[in-house]
Protein backbone atom coordinates (compact mmCIF):
# COMPACT_ATOMS: atom_id res chain seq x y z
CA UNK A 1 0.00 0.00 0.00
CA UNK A 2 2.51 2.76 0.63
CA UNK A 3 4.96 1.42 -2.10
CA UNK A 4 1.62 2.30 -4.36
CA UNK A 5 0.88 5.68 -2.17
CA UNK A 6 4.50 6.64 -3.25
CA UNK A 7 4.28 5.76 -6.98
CA UNK A 8 1.10 7.60 -7.19
CA UNK A 9 2.36 10.67 -5.02
CA UNK A 10 5.97 10.51 -7.39
CA UNK A 11 3.57 10.39 -10.61
CA UNK A 12 1.80 13.41 -9.97
CA UNK A 13 4.10 15.41 -8.96
CA UNK A 14 5.69 15.15 -12.24
CA UNK A 15 2.50 16.23 -13.92
CA UNK A 16 2.36 19.64 -15.64
CA UNK A 17 -0.31 21.73 -14.67
CA UNK A 18 -3.55 21.87 -17.25
CA UNK A 19 -2.86 24.60 -19.84
CA UNK A 20 -5.88 27.78 -19.15
CA UNK A 21 -6.87 27.78 -22.62
CA UNK A 22 -8.78 25.07 -24.60
CA UNK A 23 -8.33 23.81 -28.31
CA UNK A 24 -10.86 26.25 -29.52
CA UNK A 25 -9.23 29.45 -27.88
CA UNK A 26 -6.16 28.11 -30.11
CA UNK A 27 -6.25 30.83 -32.95
CA UNK A 28 -5.10 29.40 -35.98
CA UNK A 29 -2.27 31.23 -37.49
CA UNK A 30 -3.59 30.98 -40.78
CA UNK A 31 -6.73 32.23 -40.11
CA UNK A 32 -5.46 35.52 -38.16
CA UNK A 33 -2.96 35.55 -40.81
CA UNK A 34 -5.74 36.36 -43.83
CA UNK A 35 -8.05 38.20 -41.04
CA UNK A 36 -4.67 41.12 -40.89
CA UNK A 37 -4.74 40.79 -44.52
CA UNK A 38 -8.08 41.61 -45.23
CA UNK A 39 -8.30 44.72 -42.82
CA UNK A 40 -9.93 42.92 -40.12
CA UNK A 41 -7.95 41.94 -37.72
CA UNK A 42 -8.99 41.54 -33.83
CA UNK A 43 -6.59 43.16 -31.38
CA UNK A 44 -3.57 41.38 -31.17
CA UNK A 45 -1.16 41.80 -27.84
CA UNK A 46 2.51 40.84 -28.46
CA UNK A 47 3.44 39.85 -24.82
CA UNK A 48 7.04 38.23 -25.65
CA UNK A 49 10.67 38.92 -27.18
CA UNK A 50 10.25 36.85 -30.55
CA UNK A 51 9.14 39.91 -33.13
CA UNK A 52 6.17 41.53 -34.15
CA UNK A 53 3.16 40.42 -36.39
CA UNK A 54 1.79 43.37 -38.31
CA UNK A 55 -0.88 45.41 -35.90
CA UNK A 56 0.46 43.79 -33.23
CA UNK A 57 0.74 46.11 -30.01
CA UNK A 58 3.80 45.59 -28.42
CA UNK A 59 3.33 44.27 -24.41
CA UNK A 60 6.86 42.75 -23.23
CA UNK A 61 7.43 39.15 -21.79
CA UNK A 62 4.92 39.32 -19.09
CA UNK A 63 7.05 36.97 -17.19
CA UNK A 64 7.72 40.59 -15.70
CA UNK A 65 5.42 42.80 -13.45
CA UNK A 66 5.36 45.93 -15.68
CA UNK A 67 4.20 43.78 -18.52
CA UNK A 68 1.73 42.35 -17.25
CA UNK A 69 0.40 45.43 -15.72
CA UNK A 70 1.00 47.21 -19.10
CA UNK A 71 -1.52 44.09 -20.76
CA UNK A 72 -4.12 44.76 -17.30
CA UNK A 73 -4.28 48.36 -18.69
CA UNK A 74 -4.68 47.60 -22.40
CA UNK A 75 -7.78 44.95 -21.71
CA UNK A 76 -9.39 47.31 -19.38
CA UNK A 77 -9.45 49.87 -22.18
CA UNK A 78 -11.20 47.06 -24.27
CA UNK A 79 -14.69 45.64 -23.93
CA UNK A 80 -14.78 42.56 -22.91
CA UNK A 81 -16.60 40.78 -25.88
CA UNK A 82 -14.15 42.06 -27.99
CA UNK A 83 -11.80 39.50 -29.65
CA UNK A 84 -8.21 39.22 -28.56
CA UNK A 85 -5.20 37.88 -29.64
CA UNK A 86 -2.19 37.32 -27.52
CA UNK A 87 1.12 35.47 -29.20
CA UNK A 88 4.47 34.87 -27.51
CA UNK A 89 7.04 32.76 -29.83
CA UNK A 90 9.98 32.53 -27.86
CA UNK A 91 9.33 28.81 -27.88
CA UNK A 92 7.14 26.22 -27.43
CA UNK A 93 4.05 26.63 -25.26
CA UNK A 94 5.10 23.86 -22.82
CA UNK A 95 8.24 25.72 -21.90
CA UNK A 96 6.93 29.34 -22.00
CA UNK A 97 7.22 31.74 -19.09
CA UNK A 98 4.56 34.02 -20.92
CA UNK A 99 1.87 32.60 -22.25
CA UNK A 100 0.00 31.25 -19.31
CA UNK A 101 -0.01 34.61 -17.05
CA UNK A 102 -1.02 36.47 -19.89
CA UNK A 103 -3.74 34.04 -20.39
CA UNK A 104 -4.69 33.93 -17.31
CA UNK A 105 -5.06 37.78 -17.32
CA UNK A 106 -7.20 37.54 -19.95
CA UNK A 107 -9.42 34.93 -18.29
CA UNK A 108 -9.48 37.02 -14.71
CA UNK A 109 -11.13 39.95 -16.79
CA UNK A 110 -13.41 38.36 -18.09
CA UNK A 111 -12.78 37.84 -21.63
CA UNK A 112 -15.35 36.02 -23.63
CA UNK A 113 -13.47 36.11 -27.08
CA UNK A 114 -9.54 35.43 -25.71
CA UNK A 115 -7.47 33.60 -27.67
CA UNK A 116 -3.73 32.38 -27.88
CA UNK A 117 -2.20 32.35 -31.74
CA UNK A 118 -1.21 28.57 -31.77
CA UNK A 119 2.55 28.62 -32.06
CA UNK A 120 3.28 25.38 -30.43
CA UNK A 121 7.19 25.74 -31.90
CA UNK A 122 7.83 29.47 -31.98
CA UNK A 123 7.27 32.69 -33.87
CA UNK A 124 9.55 31.72 -36.49
CA UNK A 125 8.43 27.91 -37.67
CA UNK A 126 4.56 28.52 -36.78
CA UNK A 127 4.76 32.05 -38.36
CA UNK A 128 7.68 33.86 -39.80
CA UNK A 129 8.76 30.89 -42.79
CA UNK A 130 5.51 30.79 -43.33
CA UNK A 131 5.09 33.81 -44.92
CA UNK A 132 2.51 35.96 -42.93
CA UNK A 133 2.74 39.19 -42.30
CA UNK A 134 5.02 40.89 -40.01
CA UNK A 135 5.52 44.58 -38.84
Amino acid sequence: MAIAAATWFIACSFQKPADPWTKDQLKDPGVLAKSIQDNKAPVIFDIGPSGSIKGSVEIGATESKEAMALLGTKLDALDKNTEVVIYCGCCPFSKCPNVRPAFNLLKEKGFVNGKLLNLPQNLKTDWIDKGYPMQ
